[in-house]
């Protein structure tokens, strides 16, 4: 009886270790799913923090081997990428989409598939080609960029972050992807897409703009030398594919199993932002004079918002609306000015409401540009291209 009795209290006394072993491992699992796993400090865990960072790594190149996107610029996994159309896809992809850029940078491509070859093409061929991708100002520095890679450095681009950013228009970004993606270089590349990774993984609390750097040494922590061309563009297409910024899709995601935000039950709030700041508003008036069947443009300044691209002429624009008798003043020649409308347009920092006024001429003598009316739309950037809809059957008096 007491061998029995004592036999049963070792039984029981395992069953009571085991069970409070299974509670301990739960309690771990716990903090391990509330504890940052990718900042680059290092704490009493960094081991397994190392651990599941290696976790991330290998998981994430996988499903990039099997997922990768088709891109024009880009090479298939495990291959580099022509230096030249990296950095070009990325210029174009700074203010707009993939499904907008693309038909540009295959425009681009047949017609200067080079960087020597952009680099003796005329200003403003380059600049009507690069009417609808938003500031001028990238235009022009590609196309000074491309002058210095021809001249400076034989047409090749230089493979390293510190003479990437020597160029014109290349920022830390762009240095990183294309030292990343072409040469294949260790290199932390964060852009929107990787920045909402980063922040859901961690579920970082801080505040957009102001986690930006805290959302780079994380990135930066979770990069690695082994493929960095290759993390870089798996970082960008999980963002861009699965962790999107509405409606994650989690159940797909390759990372799902290590995302604090998943955990946190509300994984679409990361990265957390600020109230949008109102978009200032601005007005002004632009002038149509037909003559002949061609219109009168003029060449924008070269520096500042549009610089160097054809336009109509403008007054300028400013917070409160023209009265009429303000627009008529400010006319670019004497003629029977009227009301034609108006036009919407939004840029990045203001949007703007320009009204439209028209007149004809009894000849081309007002020094401006003479257009034919059914290529002065493509000649111009797209806030003119509206302003300019209707013209073919608009009447002037030379016509």
């Amino acid at each position: 009886m007491a061998l029995a009795a004592a036999g049963g209290g070792r039984r029981a006394g395992r069953v009571r270790i085991l069970a409070n072993m299974r509670k301990a491992s739960a309690w771990l699992g716990k903090v391990r799913i509330i504890t940052p796993i990718l900042s680059p400090r290092m704490s009493p865990v960094a081991k397994s923090h190392a651990d599941v960072r290696a976790k991330i790594r290998a998981a994430l190149l996988v499903w990039y081997d099997d997922n990768a996107r088709v891109l024009p610029w880009r090479a298939r996994p495990g291959t580099r990428a022509d230096p030249y159309r990296v950095w070009l896809s990325e210029i174009m992809l700074q203010q707009t989409t993939v499904a907008h850029a693309t038909p540009y940078f295959l425009a681009f491509t047949r017609r200067w598939p080079r960087a020597r070859d952009l680099a003796t093409a005329q200003d403003a061929d380059v600049m009507a080609a690069w009417a609808g991708l938003g500031y001028y100002a990238r235009a022009r520095n590609l196309l000074a960029c491309a002058r210095i890679v021809a001249q400076a450095h034989s047409g090749e681009f230089p493979d390293d972050e510190a003479a990437l950013r020597m160029l014109p228009g290349v920022g830390a970004y762009t240095a990183a992807a294309i030292a990343a993606i072409a040469f294949d270089r260790p290199a932390t590349v964060v852009d929107g897409n990787v920045e909402r990774v980063i922040a859901r993984l961690n579920a970082v609390e801080t505040p957009m703009p102001a986690a930006k750097a805290q959302i780079a040494g994380m990135a930066g922590a979770l990069s690695s030398a082994e493929r960095p061309g290759d993390w870089a563009q798996a970082m960008m297409d999980l963002g861009s594919m699965i962790c999107r910024p509405r409606e994650p899709l989690c159940p797909r995601c390759p990372l799902a199993e290590f995302c604090l935000g998943r955990a946190s039950g509300d994984q679409a709030a990361f990265p957390r932002r600020l109230g949008a700041k109102a978009r200032p508003h601005r007005h002004g008036v632009a002038y149509r004079l037909t003559c002949n069947g061609s219109v009168g443009l003029v060449r924008r300044p070269p520096r500042g918002l549009l610089g160097g691209m054809l336009a109509l002429p403008t007054t300028a624009w400013r917070e409160a609306p023209w009265s009429v008798a303000e627009a008529l003043a400010e006319a670019p020649t004497p003629a029977d000015w009227r009301a034609a409308g108006e036009v919407e347009h939004v840029f990045t920092h203001f949007s703007l409401t320009l009204a439209i006024y028209a007149a004809g001429s009894d000849g081309p003598d007002a020094p401006l540009i003479w257009t034919p009316l059914d290529e002065a739309a493509a000649a111009t950037p797209s806030l003119f291209a509206k302003a300019l809809r209707g013209l073919q059957t608009a009447p002037d008096r030379g016509g």
